[in-house]
């Protein structure tokens, strides 16, 4: 019994991993490397093998024998005729068509064959690209066109190895303040490693978790590059803490950085604007009128902070400034549209990755117990609720009144600790901010009032928050350890991700923290979090079922 091993292996490409098996840790480490979970129930979990798992996995220098050896180390029986030959030939797509710079103008499309260039040629979409033939391998097309190219050829399942560097952008003198021996400060060794990779690249995404400084590694890649930079973030907080970091960190002055956004709308060597303002304009059919600051200066490079929220206007800004040297900063590539790949085209492929349990064993995030709390649902909510359709129905499951006491029971299990109360809807969070006596934020309260009451959450003088959707990103409360989650937005897994994310932080003491979803029994939001939970799961994190019962007796 020894012997059997923890995947069977399917010629579909998909992988069911066994939980209960003893090898089911070593497998699911190498497993993350190529595939993608996509079902996590307690018996198998399914993994499945995608193009673009493949090519990410051969951007980051893994080959074909490596994933065949992975395989087959895992696999309980002989693996599938012609799998390994199907995995090779998707592998080999990258690479196979490259882009190199020409003149000032023009680019050079590469082929291995003429027969490949000749299917690039006749793909549809890129008519209007007006490519040239040039030589059996080789087509030529203007500079302007290098983003939309890339875009089309990786959706006809063609990666472009894109080779055509970059512009170095109007010079930026800036160097660490108070770093080197015995400064107390200094870049961690993956910090360094995931900098490094990226100067290596010029353009491409980190993947990294939540509490791990990604703000300072963006910053490493600045300080490395020398140059004017625009950094796009998630929401204003988000900006207050890059400026924070850049004037704090750096030789920055005050006079170097200016941050684009609502309020405030200064362009400096460095500015830091977020997604929403770039995203503005006054009607549907108007223009964009924010997306000239992609242009508004001679950026060397551009950070993408929480990439996987970039909008659909924005990728196509970014189409066309593809000299420009692009860096995605994310906790996770998942994206529920499925655009995925577009991140890979236009931003770039992942240059680094760190799993969340490498750094939790290493103690640089804290350790996170996950607890799935099941409420039960009084008989006329029950009734409601059978009789709704649609999203209907799964709001009313979400918003179940019985999960106040629930809140209640945990606050009084965690009496000293920092409390995160999240969900989605405002009447519930208002309701159950009125039932705990704790301050509510939302997007409704101006930026100013929410960094006071953030700021008081530090001090310990507000022990208790509740959060909408708004501190879902790039909210750094360190002395957070509890987070209840009661309501989300249906079965989103980059939800769970950053609102888990919120209580990574390195803990005093132990270094534990806790993370409770209140979900209503037998409903809609069971099946959901089946699938929020997902890429948590995927990450190693265990989530422990209970019932409101349980939690009320103390079992």
């Amino acid at each position: 019994m020894n012997d059997v091993k923890a995947c069977i292996v399917q010629r579909d490409r998909t992988i069911l991993l066994e939980c209960g098996h003893p090898g089911f840790e070593a497998a699911r480490e190498k497993l993350t490397r190529f595939a993608e979970l996509v079902k996590s129930p307690s018996s198998f979990h399914t993994y499945r093998i995608t193009p673009l798992s493949l090519w990410n996995a051969a951007a980051l220098g893994c080959t074909r024998e490596e994933i065949e050896s992975d395989l087959s180390s895992i696999s309980r029986w002989s693996l599938p005729a012609g799998l390994l030959q199907e995995i090779g030939e998707l592998m080999s797509r990258y690479g196979k068509l490259k882009l190199q710079k020409e003149e000032k103008d023009t680019l050079r499309l590469t082929s291995v064959n003429s027969e490949l260039l000749d299917e690039a040629l006749a793909v549809p979409a890129l008519a209007s690209l007006k490519l040239s033939r040039i030589s059996p391998h080789e087509a030529r097309i203007h500079a302007d066109s290098r983003g939309r190219l890339k875009q089309e050829l990786m959706r006809y399942g063609y990666p472009v190895l894109d080779l055509a560097g970059y512009h170095e952008g109007q010079a930026l003198k800036l160097e660490w303040k108070n770093s080197g021996e015995g400064s107390g400060f200094s870049l961690r060794g993956y910090q360094e490693d995931a900098a490094q990779s990226f100067q290596g690249g010029g353009s491409g995404v980190l993947v990294l978790p939540c509490g791990a400084g990604k703000t300072v590694i963006g910053i490493a890649a600045l300080e490395r590059l020398q140059c004017e930079c625009l950094i796009l973030t998630s929401n204003s907080t988000s900006v207050e803490q890059w400026l924070q970091e850049l004037t704090g960190r750096t030789s920055l002055q005050a006079s170097d950085v200016g941050q684009y956004t609502g309020q405030k709308k200064e362009v400096k060597p460095v500015t830091v604007a977020t997604y929403q303002i770039l995203t503005h304009r006054r009607s549907k059919d108007d223009e964009f009128e924010h997306m000239k600051l992609f242009n508004e200066r001679n950026w060397g490079l551009i950070i993408y902070d929480e990439v996987h929220l970039l909008p659909a206007p924005v990728f196509r800004a970014t189409a066309d400034i593809q000299a420009t040297r692009r860096l995605g900063l994310t906790a996770t590539l998942v994206r529920e549209d499925g655009c995925e790949q577009d991140v890979f085209s236009l931003i770039g492929p992942k240059r680094y990755e760190m799993p969340w349990k490498e750094l939790e064993a290493e103690g640089w995030i804290a350790q996170v117990e996950c607890c799935e709390i099941r409420v039960p649902m009084e008989a006329a909510l029950r009734e409601r609720y059978l009789y709704a359709e649609g999203k209907e129905k799964f709001r009313i499951a979400a918003e179940n009144p019985g999960k106040t006491a629930v809140v209640k029971e945990l606050l009084g299990k965690h009496p000293s600790a920092g409390i995160l109360v999240i969900g989605q809807y405002l009447d519930q969070l208002s309701h159950i901010a009125e039932a705990i006596g704790a301050p509510l934020i939302s997007g409704k309260m101006p930026q100013q009032q929410r960094t006071a009451l953030y700021a008081s959450f530090r001090k310990g003088e507000t022990p208790v928050l509740v959060v909408s959707k708004v501190a879902n990103f790039a909210v750094d409360l360190p002395d957070a350890s509890v987070a209840v989650e009661i309501s989300g937005s249906f079965g989103s897994r980059q939800e769970e991700a950053q609102r888990l994310g919120r209580l990574l932080r390195p803990k005093a003491g132990d270094n534990r923290a806790y993370f409770y979803t209140l979900v209503s029994e037998s409903s809609k939001e069971e099946e959901f979090a089946v699938r929020r939970q997902m890429f948590l799961i995927e990450q190693g994190y265990e989530y422990t079922v209970h019932s409101a019962k349980e939690v009320r007796s103390g079992t």
